[in-house]
């Protein structure tokens, strides 16, 4: 049991911290570019980023059951010379740390104000580079062989889906048609790009032919994750692409929050086709586990953005 629990804990952070850190990077980017569609989506964004800092924090719960979530933390799944150089619970840990103290710094920057288009455009190559190596550390690395170069700007992608999605779930009444067109047609693009992604990176590996590749997507093809894929790619893919090639839908708030929803869903669905397949027959055990603690961190992240939000506004005013 307490091994579902811990691995229950990784996929219900990797879900719930999607958000936070993709409204983030939403942020550094719109510090860069400028544009309306950064106004229109800033109500929804700028709590969201309050939470960066708790999603450090909360990181802290996957230590403890490290060799639960990851079979290298005990010495076996990965090649001696990767385990000694890269695959090593301290330099997990240490990577972990760069990353997740670097965006609540820049979460930071960007709640006072303090955020210029250089520090922006910094904070975007810091991203880059980190998120180019905690993608692989916290999902590709519970089952070591597999490995796709695309794969971290996938991540990225969904992060930044999950924001756009989430901004569309809590927009406020006063959203007007055109502010919602604004942000249809940013989760449109972000939807196509991961769709994309998700495509090329199977077609290389089918026609790569690799054992490892080969074996990493037969043990998702199995029974019941084929049906998380399938569910996932109708529910957050294909249903949110339909919906959004309608006007209607594009200018309506209302309609927004349903696809939004279905986006989270989607997403949700397919982290959990990446990471529980790895743990075999424990893997339904801590689907049910990362159900209960999304929901528990979902509620946390309720309060604790409320709080963050009033004391970085007084911030702001210092």
């Amino acid at each position: 049991m307490s091994d579902a629990l811990f691995r229950g804990w990784l996929l219900a952070w990797i879900v719930w911290s999607a958000v936070p850190v993709g409204a983030l990077v939403l942020t550094l980017i719109h510090a860069v570019t400028g544009g309306r569609w950064g106004e229109v989506l800033a109500p929804a964004l700028r709590p969201a980023i309050t939470l960066v800092p708790l999603v450090a924090l909360s990181f802290l719960g996957v230590v403890p059951g490290l060799e639960a979530a990851f079979p290298w933390a005990a010495g076996t799944g990965a090649q001696p010379d990767v385990l000694r150089y890269y695959l090593d619970p301290a330099l997990f840990g240490a990577r972990a740390a760069v990353a997740l103290v670097g965006w609540s710094v820049l979460a930071f920057l960007c709640l006072t104000g303090r955020c210029g288009k250089l520090a922006a455009g910094l904070g975007l190559s810091f991203y880059g580079l980190t998120i180019s190596l905690v993608a692989v550390d916290w999902i590709l690395s519970v089952e070591p062989g597999f490995n796709s170069s695309a794969f971290p700007a996938d991540v990225a992608l969904h992060q930044i889906l999950a924001a756009l999605a989430f901004a569309a779930l809590v927009s406020p009444p006063s959203l007007d048609a055109r502010g919602a067109s604004d942000l249809a047609g940013l989760m449109l693009a972000a939807l196509l790009g991961v769709i994309y992604l998700e495509l090329m990176s199977y077609i290389v590996a089918w026609y790569g032919d690799l054992p490892p590749k080969a074996a990493w997507y037969l043990k998702r093809g199995e029974s019941p994750w084929s049906a998380v894929l399938v569910a996932s790619l109708v529910i957050g893919g294909v249903l949110p692409f339909l919906a959004l090639l309608f006007a209607a839908v594009r200018k309506s708030p209302a309609l927004l929050r349903g696809v939004g929803l279905l986006v989270l869903v989607g997403i949700a669905g397919h982290f959990a086709w990446l990471v529980l397949p790895a743990y075999g027959a424990g893997g339904g055990s801590a689907a049910v586990a990362a159900l209960f603690l999304l929901a528990g961190l979902t509620l946390l992240s309720s309060l604790a953005g409320r709080i963050l939000a009033r004391r970085t506004r007084r911030l702001r005013h210092v």
